[in-house]
């Protein structure tokens, strides 16, 4: 029996195997208002400082099928040197498949060895906005593990999403987090040079984390 956030994981291969190369195959319910979470995590990077090496490495933490990178090739910016890593070896071996020539790995930062890649900014779309079964106490573990274990991978900062509280109703099945205990959570473990999205129209927030002062 699947337990704990393996649970997502197994959530997230039966909706690829359901739909396919698609929004939907990883679960988001449209493809404009997936185009708008790419563009909000990329947007992480900007502005850069003068002195800001070229290129910026990207490290997509849960890359899926590597949508975020087709929205790079698409949109922008094109001076990035991007790797992904997914826990899930069905999607990986479906971004490997579509990008041959860019780096993906396949390994749970949690429990396997393997060291995390290093990268100038890490993004994690969709890795925490989703807790089907799991407590909102055990939800919030997983994330209490995983987050310190990525930003410690990234140099310059790291984006994460997460559902909102402030909503009309709040699904069972989504990982909704109050600002406050978000900001004491990221204060705490992460960095204090931190800022919320919460300005793109859509029923969760981003979290911007960075290393130093913007």
């Amino acid at each position: 029996m699947t337990t704990g956030y393996h649970t997502i994981i197994d959530h997230y291969e039966q909706c690829l195997a359901r739909h396919g190369d698609s929004h939907r195959g990883v679960d988001w319910p449209n493809a404009a208002d997936a185009a708008t979470r790419y563009r909000v995590m990329l947007e992480l990077l900007r502005p850069q400082p003068l002195e800001a090496p070229a290129p910026l490495e990207l490290l997509d933490f849960g890359c899926g099928a590597g949508h975020l990178l087709e929205h790079i090739h698409e949109h922008g910016p094109h001076d990035l040197r991007y790797r992904g890593i997914d826990v899930s070896q069905p999607f990986i071996d479906l971004a490997k498949r579509k990008f041959p020539g860019i780096e993906f790995h396949c390994f749970d930062v949690l429990a396997d060895d393997a060291l995390l890649p290093s990268a100038d900014f890490i993004v994690l779309n969709g890795v925490l906005t989703e807790k089907r079964g799991l407590p909102f106490e055990e939800m919030f573990d997983y994330m209490a593990r995983l987050l310190p274990r990525v930003f410690a991978a990234a140099r310059r900062g790291m984006a994460f999403n997460v559902m909102s509280h402030h909503v009309d109703w709040q699904r069972d099945d989504l990982f909704h987090v109050p600002f406050d205990q978000m900001a004491a959570f990221v204060r705490t473990n992460l960095s204090r040079h931190f800022l919320f999205r919460a300005d793109y129209g859509l029923y969760e927030y981003t979290t911007y984390v960075y290393r130093e002062p913007r």
